[in-house]
């Protein structure tokens, strides 16, 4: 029973995503929505990446060096596994599930809503396609913001370890600069912008379906908004380790 349940929620998934992708019918009203979500959904998550971000770089510093005592390790060490950590999953993975839990319930109320209220109804009934009027500028505009954020969320990170180092000393700055430097792969930059667009597709498409779908009234617009998060979350952990094992491995 649930597997079937399953198997017809992933239809219907698949259903809405082609009325979704589609070329849109007014070009000039899809970029006028386009940018308001490129500044809805990513401009303003500004501020909780870098208050997340700068805790997490000097977490990550602190922890790394209280667990390393080993004499034999070079001390730019620190800085390198700091950087290893923040590159590979912090920026990408572990930011976007953070990010789900307020994109996603975003746009699964906002869509909600507007199904809860007939607004979506009425798109219809004037024979625009509301999933692809309504969706395809969140999903676009998502997939265009997000590796900027993870840029963001790079750069801030690493400084949020600079930080710790300069306010308690508990590593040599020099050493920790050095660190970062130390043996630097740049396709893990790479690795962690192609996830972060798998993630934007993601958080933006489940979360999209979840509201576009719901039925009945406000009480069930909490329950989708709820349940897109979740299944984002979900997905992006599935999608974390597909991604890893393809693209390190």
């Amino acid at each position: 029973m649930l597997l079937t349940k399953g198997l017809n929620g992933f239809g219907e998934y698949l259903k809405f995503l082609w009325t979704t992708i589609g070329v849109p019918e007014k070009w000039r009203e899809f970029f006028k929505r386009y940018t308001n979500e490129i500044y809805k959904l990513g401009i303003d998550s500004i501020p909780l990446i870098l208050i997340v971000s700068v805790f997490i770089g000097a977490l990550c510093t602190i922890l790394i060096k209280l667990n390393i005592n080993n004499p034999m390790l070079p001390r730019y060490v620190v800085g390198m596994t700091t950087r290893e950590i923040i590159l590979l999953e912090f920026s990408s993975s572990i930011l976007c599930l953070i990010l789900s839990g307020k994109i996603g319930s975003n746009i699964a109320s906002e869509i909600g809503t507007m199904r809860v209220t007939e607004q979506i109804d009425a798109i219809d009934i004037m024979g625009i396609n509301s999933a692809n009027f309504l969706v395809l500028p969140k999903v676009a505009g998502l997939i265009t913001i997000l590796p900027v954020l993870v840029i963001i969320c790079m750069f801030t990170s690493l400084m949020g370890g600079y930080l710790v180092c300069v306010l308690t000393g508990i590593v040599d700055v020099d050493t920790y600069v050095y660190g970062i430097q130390t043996m630097f792969i740049e396709w893990y930059v790479w690795f962690a912008l192609i996830k972060s667009l798998f993630f934007a597709f993601l958080i933006s498409s489940i979360s999209s379906y979840f509201g576009y779908t719901v039925k009945g009234g406000s009480v069930e617009v909490g329950k989708a908004s709820t349940n897109a998060v979740v299944m984002s979350n979900i997905m992006i952990l599935v999608f974390d380790v597909l991604l890893t094992k393809l693209m390190l491995q």
